[in-house]
């Protein structure tokens, strides 16, 4: 089926208007879906695309049916999965050299699925998978929620092959159109985080109870190296060569000081001004290990009696803590996300290592809480601390405002698919 036929009747996620378009597509009541995601378990922001979109799905798409395919097998995230969504099926299965799925559920979705999606990530990802089916079937597939920083010629012509683009911020969009990549069937669709639903509260009341914390009067604090260390949280080094562990190591141990000082002062600020707790948790399981060295360990003694930590833990808990915070404060991108889904204020402290995903906070107009750590200093991120803290209601506006503005992004990328292209040719999108 070509991009033309496929957006002029397949309304995807636009609500009933979607539901029916699918069923005179596929002449199937509950049309399927197969959805490709869950890059890596060490991160709960990675963890937290797939039940972003999942979720996303659900509210535009009731009567379809949701094949993931999930790239990373976990045992704890499929649990997690499970809990909140049962009715998803949830597959296995590599992709081989000759683009020939490996597993018999694969071959099964393939043969089952009317359409296919890739959700949001760090790239195209799932690239060989897309390919496959493809390669395998004439039905469409789309991109959802991804950044592309860089195009190669096979990337490209998969791209051409596209129904639809979505990149989480504008500078992907940018990236497209300079490799001759254009149309309206690519859009601005923010990161699937944004629309995570799930929760455990039970863990976080105990985790509040226990810490004798109180709702909207603790913050928490994410840190991050400049570069991820997946050497030591990958078998055999992540193919890893000594040469690249060791400029990892002197990079990190170059600004890890610098950029955490910057976030202590705020710390301080924060305990010294409002007599109030910090939680300082990790975003990436590895960071369990920097907290102390980097967060708790070099702060005043007056202000150590009021921090707590916390371990590594599942987007759902995460969810269901940022939600009962006053503010987050992240060097990581993906905990202000979560906070902020979750109506909470959050700043995004943002190393230039952390790719151009980054654009996506300016796109939704949240200047004044994204602080490039190398153009900022403690002073400025404290003073907006406290001005968040000073008029909370102004700020539980402006997190209002965020998401309406994401509804908006989404809704307009959704509305791409249904708009009417019967005099369009699927050539006339590129040069």
């Amino acid at each position: 089926m070509d991009r033309r036929n496929f957006l002029q009747h397949a309304g995807i996620l636009t609500g009933a208007l979607l539901s029916t378009s699918i069923v005179k597509m596929t002449k199937k009541t509950n049309p399927t879906l197969l959805l490709v995601s869950g890059w890596q378990d060490v991160n709960i922001g990675d963890i937290a695309h797939t039940p972003g979109l999942i979720g996303l799905i659900r509210k535009r798409l009731p009567h379809v049916n949701i094949i993931l395919w999930k790239r990373n097998r976990s045992e704890m995230v499929e649990a997690m999965l499970g809990k909140h969504y049962p009715d998803v099926k949830v597959i296995h299965g590599e992709v081989n050299d000759k683009l020939i799925p490996q597993s018999e559920s694969v071959r099964e979705a393939f043969q089952e699925a009317d359409f296919f999606i890739h959700g949001s990530g760090p790239y195209v990802v799932a690239a060989n998978y897309l390919q496959a089916w493809a390669a395998h079937t004439d039905k469409p597939f789309g991109i959802f929620g991804v950044t592309i920083q860089e195009i190669k010629p096979d990337l490209k012509s998969l791209l051409q092959k596209a129904s639809f683009i979505f990149t989480r911020e504008t500078a992907s969009i940018k990236v497209l159109n300079e490799n001759g990549i254009s149309g309206e069937f690519i859009r601005f669709a923010p990161d699937a985080t944004f629309a995570l639903e799930i929760h455990d509260d039970n863990k976080a009341a105990s985790f509040i109870k226990d810490n004798k914390l109180e709702a909207r009067k603790f913050i928490c604090v994410i840190p991050r190296l400049r570069l991820t260390p997946y050497y030591k949280m990958r078998p055999k080094n992540a193919g890893w060569s000594q040469e690249k562990i060791q400029e990892t190591i002197a990079l990190n141990d170059k600004y890890k000081e610098e950029d955490h000082s910057k976030v202590r002062e705020a710390m301080i600020t924060w305990v010294r001004k409002t007599g109030n707790k910090i939680v300082v948790c990790p975003e990436m399981t590895y960071q369990v290990d920097i907290i102390d060295e980097l967060l708790v360990n070099p702060l005043p003694e007056d202000v150590k009696p009021f921090i707590v930590k916390h371990g590594y833990w599942l987007p759902d808990e995460a969810a269901s803590l940022y939600r009962e915070a006053h503010t987050v404060l992240s060097l990581e991108c993906h905990s202000p996300i979560i906070a902020i889904a979750n109506n909470t204020p959050a700043f995004y402290l943002r190393q230039p290592e952390d790719t151009i995903k980054g654009q996506m906070y300016y796109d939704l107009g949240l200047k004044d809480w994204t602080f490039e750590i190398m153009e900022s200093n403690g002073q400025q991120i404290s003073d907006q601390l406290m001005k968040v803290y000073d008029h909370y209601e102004s700020a539980e506006q402006t997190v209002k405002q965020t998401l309406s503005r994401v509804e908006v992004q989404y809704n307009d990328a959704f509305k791409t698919m249904v708009k009417d292209l019967q005099t369009t040719e699927k050539e006339n999108f590129f040069s």
